[in-house]
């Protein structure tokens, strides 16, 4: 029998020669796909697929995005989707496994930019006394590694399947289990109970699932303390992002799971930045990740047309967060999490 990494070494293989055989002869068939959908769009109603970026940016603040009439930001069709998935988050080879090898950007990402704004550090336990809510958590894919580098970590999810899955895995762990605490709950629901308790919030891969993105950021901003931390990781409204996002990803390479992801709910940077600014927010860093079917690994990139990273801070009673860390800091450290996949006290 061969061991665990030898499998994963050959599910990689096969992975990275069926996106080689896909990718070089899609293009006809992907610009066929492309054309077809936007003349379907264009039989709708509702907004349509822009044939232009020049066309979308234009249209990005006057195209309404879908709104929840249950004053609730989960969608329930989104909470299907993953209610089927439950018991694969930690299948690292699996549907989930670009969430996984995401973890080799965002977490250093997260952890470089608080210690950044932080003169105190913990060695081996560099966010050790730091308050984190993951929204939307899953299985624990990003609330383990922050846990592992000292926080203390409250992950919500309203798939209670999801929750059960958390909790049984980081069971197997006795540091985690300490740090580490789950709940099936949405974000509004603890909003009552939790006012300005944490000191950051993370959103990864979840604005572009939820019903009504702008109760979502109003939440966030009203469980986070002044000065405190949002980091959002989503995937931008573009023809690229539909081609190789939802085409690619989904039809043709199943990375995710086939209907994982609504082009209409996918939100461009300039609309989210607007959105946390109009809710007290201070956004300091937008960049761009990529990810390489390829080789199953993600990257940083200037170019935020497919997915992109937001780094908000939430501002003072009288309307100010606390001075911006130097730029070159700021730099270096998207540098940083763009190349380490690991932290302080080992792998994250």
């Amino acid at each position: 029998m061969w061991g665990g990494g030898a499998a994963r070494a050959v599910t990689r293989a096969l992975r990275r020669r069926r996106a080689a055989a896909a990718l070089p002869g899609a293009a006809g068939g992907l610009r066929g796909i492309l054309q077809d959908y936007n003349r379907k769009r264009q039989l709708k109603s509702s907004s349509t697929l822009p044939v232009s970026l020049t066309e979308m940016k234009s249209n990005m603040f006057t195209v309404k995005r879908p709104f929840s009439t249950s004053h609730s930001s989960v969608d329930s069709k989104e909470m299907k989707k993953f209610q089927l998935l439950a018991h694969k988050w930690w299948d690292e080879e699996g549907e989930y496994a670009a969430l996984h090898s995401m973890n080799d950007i965002r977490v250093p990402f997260i952890r470089d930019t608080l210690l950044s704004m932080s003169s105190n550090y913990h060695l081996g336990n560099p966010l050790s006394g730091i308050k984190i809510l993951d929204v939307g958590c899953g299985g624990g894919l990003l609330s383990e590694p922050l846990g592992r580098l000292g926080a203390s970590v409250t992950g919500i999810d309203p798939v209670e399947d999801n929750i059960r899955t958390a909790d049984r895995h980081k069971s197997f762990d006795p540091v985690l289990a300490k740090r580490i605490q789950y709940k099936s709950s949405s974000l509004e629901e603890i909003v009552e109970e939790s006012m300005e308790t944490f000191d950051v919030i993370v959103a990864s891969e979840v604005v572009e699932h939820v019903a009504d993105l702008e109760m979502f950021i109003k939440c966030c901003s009203q469980v986070l303390k002044p000065d405190g931390s949002l980091f959002i990781t989503t995937i931008n409204k573009t023809q690229l992002s539909y081609v190789l996002g939802i085409v690619v990803a989904e039809k043709l390479l199943g990375i995710v799971p086939e209907g994982t992801h609504e082009w209409e709910k996918f939100v461009p940077p300039e609309e989210l930045e607007h959105l946390l600014e109009s809710n007290g927010f201070s956004v300091r860093t937008v960049t761009g990740m990529l990810y390489n079917p390829l080789w199953g690994s993600w990257s940083w990139t200037e170019s935020t047309s497919l997915n992109y990273a937001v780094h908000a801070v939430k501002a003072r009673a009288g309307g100010h967060a606390t001075d911006t860390p130097p730029e070159t800091d700021i730099q270096q450290h998207s540098v940083t999490a763009g190349t380490a996949g690991t932290g302080p006290d080992g792998p994250v």
